[in-house]
């Protein structure tokens, strides 16, 4: 797309090449999304490497603060300003990963969220925080 043209692609890129899947959004201000943990993502010591995770947990909570505008008649970009993630456990290759998303709070130009992913087991393997800068759009 030109730089001029200010539709959104959906699904992104980054979800297409890393398979991350929307599967639930039917909450304002909250998304679950899911990702197969394969052997592409793996870190030399056989787990999966956190970058990947991050973005896992960017995506959903990215996603969250846009049916969070949504629910209050807005259209908007969300754009992450910053991000921390906690890594509590490894995610193994071949599990399946989970992340659930929620808005904690938010206004006209700031939301903020947290995401949790856990594997397969229900296990949590990261917390993420973020805030995202909110854009509108026409």
């Amino acid at each position: 797309m030109p730089p001029s043209d200010r539709r959104v692609q959906v699904p992104a890129n980054s979800e297409l090449e890393l398979g991350i899947v929307c599967l639930d959004k039917a909450e304002p201000g909250r998304t679950v999304w899911g990702m197969a943990a394969d052997e592409r993502f793996a870190n030399p010591a056989g787990t999966i490497q956190g970058g990947f995770l991050a973005a896992l947990c960017d995506t959903a909570m990215g996603s969250a603060t846009v049916t969070w505008a949504r629910a209050h008649q807005r259209r908007v970009f969300s754009a992450n300003a910053e991000i921390k993630v906690s890594f509590l456990a490894a995610a193994r290759v071949g599990t399946r990963l989970t992340c659930t998303a929620t808005v904690v709070s938010g206004g006209r130009r700031v939301a903020f969220a947290e995401a949790t992913v856990v594997d397969g087991d229900g296990r949590d393997v990261a917390r993420a925080s973020s805030t995202y800068l909110l854009t509108e759009r026409s």
